[in-house]
């Protein structure tokens, strides 16, 4: 039976996230024509072609569908081996970014697994927007963010976070004509998701709220001043989630992804909570 290495799974797993050999090439630090050597010996030793390549396709066969989730449990196997052996001595400091309504479900339980294991590293968290985070990233103010990301290159995706329109069943405020809405910066991608959707149903609207910040959001929807589009994951839980029956389409769901500052590698303790958010929310989102 073959051996399936490391450096092959990286390559392919890369890929796979980064949607292009070229950008799979500057994250594992090798060569495009390297790491295009590294997925055929790949599918030489698994039998199967795991990638349809082209100019403007890269896609998953159904053995490469299969294979990807077993890679990627064989990289955080090797992840959590170096963490254990390296942890007792790792320190430094991470400027760590997160928006706030990824923050309680999504962050909360990746430092609860990171704080005990590396007690000498010193985490600053900053919660903003994605819009802000992603230059930050960008200047290097922040080594690592957990974001909604506004292109498909943008950093290694984790998850797909479902996007729902909210309201208070006390004012019903959806029945209005135009339909009154609270939305986030012009920036923001859960603005324009949400603005796209009611345009797609021609559905007359007038925005009464501007806000950079969850609260505020909820604050105009549990007021009954407008209904708002949330991530599911920050819709408390006493607001409506609306839908057809209150005349509203579908929202297209925010491609999560933890964005790295290239003024960070070659931090440890970068590395290391930067794999510690790949395998704790991938595993959560399966």
């Amino acid at each position: 039976m073959p051996d399936l290495q490391i450096d092959w799974l990286k390559c392919f797993v890369a890929t796979v996230d980064a949607g292009s050999l070229s950008a799979a090439a500057a994250e594992v630090h090798r060569s495009q024509s390297a790491v295009s050597m590294k997925i055929r010996k790949l599918e030489s030793a698994v039998g199967h072609t795991l990638l349809l390549r082209g100019p403007r396709l890269l896609q998953l066969t159904p053995a490469g569908q299969t294979l990807l989730g077993h890679a990627r449990r064989m990289l955080d196997v090797q992840a959590e081996a170096l963490a254990a052996l390296q942890g007792g001595g790792l320190s430094g400091v991470v400027r760590l970014g997160v928006p706030d309504d990824y923050a309680s479900k999504y962050l909360t339980p990746v430092l609860k697994r990171f704080a005990p294991r590396h007690g000498g590293v010193e985490i600053q968290l900053d919660c903003e927007q994605s819009t802000v985070l992603i230059p930050r990233v960008q200047r290097g103010d922040l080594d690592l963010a957990l974001v909604s990301r506004d292109h498909a290159r943008r950093g290694t995706l984790l998850f797909h976070e479902p996007m729902v329109w909210v309201g208070s069943p006390q004012f019903e405020v959806w029945a209005r004509d135009p339909l009154p809405i609270a939305v986030y910066e012009e920036a923001s991608l859960g603005r324009r998701s949400a603005l796209q959707a009611l345009a797609l149903q021609g559905r007359p609207y007038k925005v009464v709220y501007n806000s950079s910040n969850l609260a505020g959001q909820i604050a105009a929807v549990e007021s009954g001043l407008a209904i708002a589009a949330l991530t599911q994951c920050s819709a408390p839980a006493h607001l409506q989630v609306l839908g057809a029956a209150q005349g509203l389409g579908p929202l297209q769901p925010m491609e999560v992804a933890v964005y790295r500052s290239q003024a960070s590698k070659g931090s440890k303790a970068v590395d290391s909570l930067q794999q510690m958010l790949v395998q704790t929310l991938r595993q959560a989102a399966g």
